[in-house]
């Protein structure tokens, strides 16, 4: 069976294609290289095609973030992120409304130091949230929801609606927001807590898997295409068999693919025969990599 995206391509959709980022756009617009794997790329315009939420779960460090940013880099979308903390909720992602200056500006405007017009005119204090503005936005947007299993477990139910019909109304006013354009939402989970199912059923879902040593060699290739093919492999080999080790064990923390590169930026910084010598003796740099006391002890002296 033919890809999804040369489906909708055919059809004259819009889908994404996992187009590499190439190194004049990091520099300009700051983008890190992103290899999203055929199913991952699938996953996504599954989720553009469905008009869904696509969440997506995976090790920290795998890459869930930055795919949000990658797809709306190539489809040229707007981009809005909304990082969740355990504080968040769910209406501060629609608009916040500040009662309190309100409240001071009707102060002033007792004694004459503020307009009575300003105060009336609610607008000036409610302030649109990442999803508000996207949901707003007559143009298609794509919207990260990071972290989602941070918040109070009543937070994903409290978006159920808006997530569903795509329009949210401002209490205050009483102004009602509709999307004319569905967002593309992307909502990351470390599985923290579990989610409601309600919320799961309104959803795509999708496993990052940790990438194997070919993926890893091209994840390292692209980021720094000017290192030598030797280096690269003997470094992903050595990382490969700390992490093997790690899941082996019992690592407070396994090593991911962004402490990779972090390593590898700082092993391309010395001469090449120097590090490929000490990458078959004792693990360099190993606090890049190592973020446990337990694990420095239970892995440091067994590395090679």
């Amino acid at each position: 069976m033919a890809d999804l995206a040369s489906v909708l391509v055919a059809n004259g959709k819009r889908c994404y294609t996992g187009k590499p980022i190439l190194s004049q756009e990091f520099l300009e617009y700051g983008l890190a290289p992103y290899l999203p794997s055929p199913q991952l790329i699938n996953a996504v315009n599954l989720a553009i095609f469905l008009e869904r939420p696509l969440l997506l779960k995976g090790e920290p460090g795998c890459g869930k973030t930055r795919l949000a940013l990658a797809v709306a880099h190539e489809l040229g979308l707007p981009y809005e992120q909304w990082y969740i903390k355990s504080t968040s909720r769910a209406r501060d992602g629609l608009y916040t409304y500040d009662a309190v200056r309100r409240l001071h500006d009707a102060q002033l405007a007792r004694i004459g130091e503020s307009s009575k017009l300003k105060v009336d005119n609610l607008d000036d204090y409610i302030k649109m949230g990442p999803l508000g503005r996207a949901l707003k936005n007559e143009q298609r947007t794509v919207v990260l929801i990071d972290e989602i299993d941070k918040a109070d477990i009543d937070f994903p139910n409290d978006l159920l609606r808006e997530l569903d019909e795509r329009k949210f109304t401002i209490e205050e006013t009483g102004e009602e927001i509709a999307a004319q354009n569905p967002p593309i939402v992307f909502v990351t989970s470390n599985d923290e807590k579990d989610l409601p199912d309600a919320f799961l059923r309104r959803c795509l879902f999708y496993y990052i898997l940790f990438p194997d040593v070919s993926q890893l060699r091209d994840i390292v290739k692209v980021h720094f295409p000017q290192s030598s093919p030797d280096l690269i492999k003997a470094a992903v080999q050595r990382f490969t068999k700390l992490r093997q080790k790690m899941e082996k064990g019992k690592a407070g923390k396994k090593v991911s693919t962004s402490e990779l590169l972090d390593w590898f930026a700082v092993l391309q910084q010395f001469p090449q025969d120097e590090v490929l010598k000490q990458l078959e003796g004792e693990l360099p740099f190993s606090e890049v990599l190592l973020k446990k006391w337990e694990d420095h002890l239970r892995y440091l002296e067994n590395a090679t």
